[in-house]
Formats: structure tokens, C-alpha cells, sequence
């Protein structure tokens, strides 16, 4: 290349800057993204509207306070969701306990101390695709392992259909979505960190715990209480394992014998409603609906508010 064609490079790529050639692939494809976007959330709009309109004589006659603290009836001038309320609580609180240290655990040996090998690739290809896996699947695993083959240890007087049954499938179903997250938050960390602690004299779990955790921790908190979000909707794993879609009693049981019993959930109360003929239940049903949503965006806000608190933690 000569130096006249050098010298003229530069005023080829001002007169190409300038000419602002239109892309119009890119403005279709912008156009489309757009109108996508709309749709689903008119789409959500109208089914939110149409939920809480049916919802609307609920609230009227009963309110908020009555229909949670009232117990599962037939009558549904009577009938409460108080009893699936209080499972569904007990299970998110089994979920959490079972998905997040295991999880968590086992996304910081992945990412901080096992090998790039062969056997690693493949564990994290089957989590993965674990993480895809349809919740029905998941009751089936719960329904051979806790209910049919644990059964004199999660529920013997109710042949393993219990809530600890319930709690465990549902922690095996997020536990692959808990360890994705945590591993992507990890990965996020930037390497000089670890390399400028180890270069200290920093153990490997001193560089974990004192910078690559607290750095990783919106990220984190974040993947996990969302996933805890998606246990608290799911109804088909919990129908295998032996949810109640009537009425029961605990009477005077223990803890651990109200673990041990029987139970049911809000998603799967919303099954059963939904097939009742009766139009008072199908008001009862878009009511624990609306609850339902309620529930999982205070999930969702604690999850944006643990995420903003541990960034401005770190960034502090």
C-alpha cells in the first residue's frame, strides 16, 4: 500500500461515518422486538385486569384478613385458604434449606476448586439440563424416592404423603437452578481478585470468603429467592406427593407430626377450586390468585432489595 492510499484511508472513513447509511434490517428487527414486547405485556395486562375483577366480590364480602385466616371448607361461603397459606410457607422454608446450602456449596467447588476436566464438563452439562427438566418429572422422582421408598421416615402414618416429602421434591427441583446462578455470580468475579489475594498470601478459602463471596452476593441472593419464587407456584409436583385439595385437620399434632402429615399449598388449593362448578369458588379461586402474585412480588422486591444493599456493600 502506497502512502497516498494511507493518507486517504482516514477521509474514506469520515465520509462513510457521515453518510449515516440507514440499516434497515436492523430497524425491522428493532420494530419486531417492539412489538413483541408489547403484545406479552398486553397480554399480562389483560389477564391481571380480568383476575382482579373476579377477585372483586371476594374482597367485598369476605376480605383479606378472613379469607387467609379461614380455614379450607366445601362451603365457599366459608371456605378460607388458611391451611394451604401456612403449608406453603412451611415448604419454602424446607425448600430453602435443602437448595441453597447444597446448591451454593456445590456451585463454589465447581467453579473455585474442581478441575477443568472431562468429568466437571459433563456434571455441568447434566445440571444444566436438570435445570430444564419439567416439574411433573421431579414429582415422579418424589413420588418413587420420599413417598414410596422413604415412606416410614417423611410420613409413616400417611404413607410417606407428607410435608417433608413435599419440601424435599420441591428442594431437588430448584437445586439446579440455584447452582446456575451462584456458578454465573461467581464466574462474574473478575480474576485479578483472586489472583491479587492469593499473591497476599491469601488461602484459597480466604479468597473465596473475604473477596470472591461478597463480590458474587447480589448475584447470588438474587438467582436463589428468585428460584424459591418458582417452588412457590409449582402444584404438579406437589399433587404426586400427596397435597390436600380438601379440607383437614392437624388437631393437637407436634411439629414434627404436622410435618409428618398430611398437607396442602396454595397452587394446589388453585387446582382444586378451578374445578369446582360453583361461580363463589371460581371468585375464591381469581382471589388466591391475586394473593398468590402478591407473594411472589414481595419475593421478587426482597431479592432487588438484597441485590441493591450487598452492591452498595461492595462497592462501598
Amino acid at each position: 500500500m502506497n502512502a497516498s492510499a494511507i493518507s486517504a484511508a482516514p477521509e474514506a472513513v469520515g465520509r462513510a461515518l457521515s453518510q449515516h447509511r440507514r440499516d434497515v434490517r436492523g430497524s425491522l428487527f428493532r420494530v419486531v422486538l417492539l412489538g413483541s414486547l408489547l403484545v406479552a405485556i398486553g397480554i399480562l395486562v389483560t389477564l391481571m385486569v380480568d383476575i382482579v375483577a373476579r377477585s372483586l366480590p371476594v374482597w367485598g364480602d369476605r376480605g383479606v384478613v378472613d379469607l387467609i385466616s379461614t380455614e379450607i371448607s366445601a362451603d365457599p361461603a366459608r371456605a378460607g385458604i388458611w391451611q394451604a397459606f401456612y403449608g406453603s410457607l412451611i415448604l419454602m422454608v424446607f425448600t430453602a434449606a435443602i437448595a441453597f446450602p447444597l446448591g451454593i456449596g456445590a456451585a463454589i467447588y465447581l467453579e473455585e476448586y474442581a478441575r477443568d476436566t472431562r468429568t466437571t464438563r459433563i456434571i455441568n452439562a447434566n445440571i444444566r439440563n436438570l435445570a430444564g427438566v419439567p416439574s411433573i418429572v421431579y414429582g415422579l422422582l418424589g413420588l418413587a424416592i420420599f413417598v414410596k421408598l422413604l415412606g416410614g421416615l417423611t410420613g409413616p402414618s400417611v404413607e410417606g404423603r407428607s410435608i417433608i416429602s413435599g419440601g424435599l421434591t420441591l428442594g431437588i427441583l430448584v437445586l439446579p437452578i440455584v447452582i446456575i446462578t451462584t456458578a454465573e455470580a461467581l464466574r462474574a468475579v473478575p480474576s485479578s481478585i483472586r489472583e491479587g489475594a492469593i499473591g497476599v498470601g491469601a488461602t484459597p478459602w480466604q479468597t473465596i470468603r473475604h473477596h470472591v463471596l461478597p463480590i458474587a452476593a447480589p448475584g447470588i441472593f438474587t438467582g436463589t429467592i428468585l428460584s424459591l419464587g418458582r417452588a412457590f407456584g409449582e402444584a404438579a409436583p406437589l399433587l404426586l406427593v400427596g397435597g390436600i385439595t380438601t379440607f383437614f385437620s392437624t388437631g393437637d399434632a407436634g411439629f414434627i407430626e404436622v410435618l409428618q402429615g398430611r398437607f396442602s399449598a396454595m397452587p394446589v388449593l388453585v387446582f382444586s377450586w378451578a374445578r369446582l362448578p360453583q361461580a363463589e369458588f371460581k371468585a375464591l379461586t381469581a382471589a388466591l390468585i391475586v394473593i398468590m402474585l402478591i407473594v411472589l412480588l414481595l419475593i421478587n422486591a426482597t431479592a432487588i432489595y438484597l441485590r441493591n444493599r450487598f452492591e452498595k456493600g461492595v462497592t462501598s
